[in-house]
């Protein structure tokens, strides 16, 4: 319950109005068996019609301000609730989309979807209807006062049935954390395999992965389905207990209060009234321990979170150059994947001027597509740095920095929304002529002119809904809405056709033109060959710089 007393403490005054509306909304409950008490001792003693119209009357409006003070406070509990649960989904999206690239990528891409869904499993443990529950559980105090009032030996006995309810809920509660907390491991797994299977059909198929795929979805549902029944079996049994429980009450407020109206010390009225007021005393109770399922679930949801938080951040402060000149250096630059025993590449010293044209080469897997992420600032180098005309990157605020790119990574994705939303949300403030005429300088003037929806069409998240060759034009079109004076081109050339390949050549010609420090990590011989300067990855584990090609490189990379 420490999330609601956190919620509470931090709006004093909504939480006064909420407490206000609760006293309020319980004490008018009383009218109800405070009526049947005078109804029957009053009006069936004495049969004035009157009286009975008086009482009727009373309750109905009691019954009224009731439901009003009840609807208060469902508002004011939704107003309370509201900032914490946007805290919640907006903080998790946050850590999702501003945590380190690498670090972020050590999570399975189920659990990161549990990840994002883990705020509604809070929100519904501390809904507006749960806040009142939980508000309304110390007024059981009221219902039990007044029953001492009616009768001490009832009350008592109410107050063991409370303590049995009490004790069976946090029994359930502390019994609800280990299937809860198997349920939502599983269900992440299920988001992994659905992900396989939705994403990528094509492959799923070709490779004729169905019957592995299949296996392990099964037994995966069978885990889920196991920690579900036992979820689902401990909390029906609660339930079932808690209405057990409910109804021994009621027959133990009978039994002894008939044997007190025998023995004199009672009268039929008040025991029918004591017999209302403990089940008003037992009811507040019963609510909260029948939500010590959301509850076990909530209490995951926000480990889940606090441990999501503790993810290594990009860092958001950080130097902006008065003027990128579009110098960049590597300084003893070093990379290691976690756990190899081998480092990347290491020992990397270069320095590039502005308008410098440089080539990558190598082969598959030596490091291209890292060193251009290293570039962007997606990664972090293990040992040395990368300047900026001078200043280290880590010292860089990294939006900045990104502005001052134009990346084009070998494996182009996008976001779900329209061709225009993903170029924009890059450069916001790219007019309609600019829009057009980044679309056309990647070549794609043609394509989009044919289309009913224009800069309008839906993309699937990662773009899947586009061939690989417009997919990869779309990206440059995205990274040329840069004015940035660093070029990073991963693999231009791949997946494109001739006439893709030409326009890449002619975008690297212009901005070569308007002064750009182009880096291309390629192993295309047609990009190699004019280069002046080529640093060679096969190299291990300290590249090779080579300022004129020989015969024995250009051999290599084209075979």
């Amino acid at each position: 319950m420490g999330e609601l007393i956190k919620r509470l403490k931090s709006y004093p005054l909504v939480t006064a109005e909420l407490i206000g509306a609760s006293l309020f909304a319980n004490l008018l409950a009383l009218a109800s068996p405070l009526f049947v008490i005078q109804v029957l001792n009053r009006y069936v003693s004495h049969g004035v019609d009157s009286t009975l119209f008086t009482l009727t009357v009373g309750v109905l409006i009691a019954i009224a301000f009731e439901v009003a003070f009840r609807q208060i406070r469902l508002s004011l509990a939704h107003a309370l609730a509201k900032p914490f649960d946007q805290a919640y989904a907006n903080g998790a999206y946050e850590v999702l989309t501003a945590a380190r690239t690498d670090a972020l990528a050590q999570i399975p891409a189920g659990q990161k979807r549990e990840a994002g869904a883990a705020a509604d499993a809070i929100q519904q443990a501390y809904s507006a209807p749960s806040i009142a529950a939980y508000l309304d559980l110390p007024f059981a105090v009221v219902f039990l006062s007044a029953l001492v009032l009616l009768s001490a030996p009832l009350a008592l006995i109410a107050l063991v049935f409370v303590g049995l309810v009490i004790a069976l809920g946090w029994t359930g509660y502390r019994a609800m954390q280990g299937p809860t907390e198997r349920m939502m491991a599983h269900t992440g797994e299920r988001q992994g395999l659905l992900d396989s299977a939705l994403a990528d059909p094509d492959t799923v198929r070709a490779y004729n992965a169905q019957s592995y795929l299949r296996r392990r979805w099964s037994k995966m549902f069978d885990a889920l389905d196991s920690a579900r029944g036992l979820a689902a079996s401990r909390q029906g049994g609660t339930q079932n207990l808690t209405q057990g429980i409910q109804a021994l009450l009621s027959t133990a407020i009978i039994a002894v209060g008939g044997m007190l109206v025998v023995s004199g010390s009672l009268d039929v009225g008040l025991l029918i009234g004591a017999n209302i007021l403990a089940a008003r005393t037992l009811g507040p109770v019963i609510r909260v321990t029948q939500m010590v399922g959301p509850l076990a679930k909530a209490r995951n949801a926000e480990q889940t979170l606090a441990n999501l938080s503790k993810l290594p951040r990009e860092q958001r402060r950080g130097a902006a150059l008065g003027g990128y000149k579009g110098g960049i250096e590597f300084k003893d630059l070093g990379f290691a994947f976690p756990g190899q025993p081998m480092p990347l590449f290491e020992s990397l010293n270069l320095k590039l001027e502005p308008n410098a044209l440089f080539v990558v080469s190598g082969a598959n897997g030596t490091g291209k597509t890292t060193l251009a992420r290293l570039l962007a600032g997606l990664i972090n180098p293990v040992r040395g740095q990368i300047l900026a005309d001078g200043v280290d990157l880590a010292q860089i605020a990294p939006e900045w920095w990104r502005r001052q790119i134009i990346y084009l990574p070998q494996e182009p994705s996008f976001f779900s929304g329209s061709v225009r939303d993903n170029i924009l949300a890059f450069n916001p403030d790219l007019s309609e002529e600019g829009l057009n005429a980044v679309i056309r300088n990647a070549g794609l003037e043609g394509f989009f002119a044919a289309s009913s929806q224009g800069f309008d069409m839906r993309l699937q998240p990662g773009g899947r809904n586009l061939p690989v060759g417009i997919r990869r034009r779309l990206a440059l079109a995205r990274a040329l809405a840069s004015d940035g004076r660093l070029v990073i081109l991963d693999e231009p050339t791949e997946g494109l056709d001739s006439e893709g390949a030409q326009q890449i050549g002619r975008v690297m010609n212009d901005l070569s033109k308007r002064g750009c420090t182009i880096i291309a990590l390629s192993h295309d011989p047609n990009i190699i060959k004019g280069a002046p300067h080529i640093l060679d990855l096969n190299a291990k584990p300290v590249p090779r710089l080579l300022h004129v090609q020989d015969s024995e490189l250009q051999h290599k990379e084209g075979s």
